[in-house]
């Protein structure tokens, strides 16, 4: 359990350090990580609304942080090329985000070309059932993003590694609130970029010198 707790602290840390310098990028993280709160109490009493409010507000928020928003030329804090830090991303980079949501962008075509999608879901008889028909896809799109690289990285690196990184990737809503809560009045006093991360990198550096980066 230690050691599971450490990788799951080293995969938050890289996490932040290396992909989260923009405060907008942060402010937005914050809004995604209440919404994705709102998101896992709704998905207990309307999976539907709870799909819809993940899929349209909180990852919609969150990846236009990082697409729109977060630097990529060269990060002189952590000494690295953007490129460096796409190719040995543990989750979803950026190439592995538009894939993802382009399954998510063209899964409602599946309901037009058979509105019973194979005979799962009753004939919808107005907009309202189509719309959650679409969003009960939306959801299974992303437990199966989830899934499918949980069991990806069991295959390529280790069950461990999986297991840090699904369990990173539902916690973060509440660590974001914890980590970019201020962002936001931050952005409002004019900090586009996060330069505490400079002083916390060298703080890590200190207190663990050893430590290779993983990026997540």
């Amino acid at each position: 359990m230690d050691g599971f707790l450490a990788a799951l602290r080293t995969q938050r840390w890289d996490d932040h350090r290396y992909y989260h310098h923009s405060r907008i990028n942060q402010s937005l993280h914050f809004v995604s990580a209440i919404s994705f709160l709102f998101s896992y109490v709704m998905i207990f009493k309307d999976p539907a609304i709870s799909a819809l409010a993940g899929w349209l507000v909180a990852m919609t928020t969150r990846q236009c942080g990082h697409f729109f928003f977060e630097p990529r030329d060269y990060d002189e804090v952590n000494q690295a090329t953007h490129e460096y830090k796409e190719e040995i991303k543990v989750g979803y980079n950026l190439r592995r985000k538009l894939v993802l949501i382009g399954i998510w962008a063209a899964s409602p075509a599946a309901l037009y070309l058979d509105p019973t999608l194979f005979g799962l879901f009753a004939v919808p008889l107005s907009m309202a059932d189509f719309v959650r028909n679409v969003a009960v896809i939306w959801l299974a799109v992303g437990i199966g993003g989830v899934l499918f690289r949980t069991i990806h990285l069991f295959l390529i690196e280790d069950v461990e590694t999986g297991l840090v990184w699904a369990t990173k990737i539902l916690t973060d809503p509440f660590h974001d609130i914890k980590l970019y809560h201020k962002a936001p009045l931050a952005l409002l006093r004019g900090e586009w970029i996060d330069h505490g991360i400079g002083r916390e990198v060298a703080a890590w550096n200190e207190d663990e010198p050893e430590e290779a980066p993983h990026l997540t």
